[in-house]
């Protein structure tokens, strides 16, 4: 497990089995129980929380990385990894991430 990776989780409900970026810092998934992820959703709004992914980034379709949904949960969720996302589009999630949080660089 590393930092930039989709997997599929199995969350509770109503999220149920649905598609991860991992967000934690790699050095976490050695010694933690639990990562912080992002959830990956069709519905695409096109908004500076969502960071878009397609097929070239190894999803099976359209779709986005939606940053106002970050979650930490037990590793023991993640059950399947689907891709790597490449630098770039982890840019891309950061951008997302402090637009979502209000951050300032």
């Amino acid at each position: 497990m590393r930092r930039g990776e989709v997997w599929w989780a199995e969350l509770p409900q109503p999220a149920g089995r649905r598609p991860v970026v991992l967000l934690s810092r790699d050095a976490a998934y050695k010694v933690r129980t639990s990562v912080t992820v992002g959830l990956i959703t069709r519905t695409m709004r096109a908004i500076p929380v969502e960071a878009p992914l397609s097929t070239k980034d190894g999803m099976s379709q359209q779709c986005v990385a939606n940053l106002d949904d970050i979650l930490t949960i037990p590793k023991t969720r993640l059950v399947e990894r689907i891709t790597t996302l490449s630098s770039q589009k982890m840019s891309a999630i950061g951008k997302a991430i402090f637009f979502a949080l209000d951050l300032k660089p």
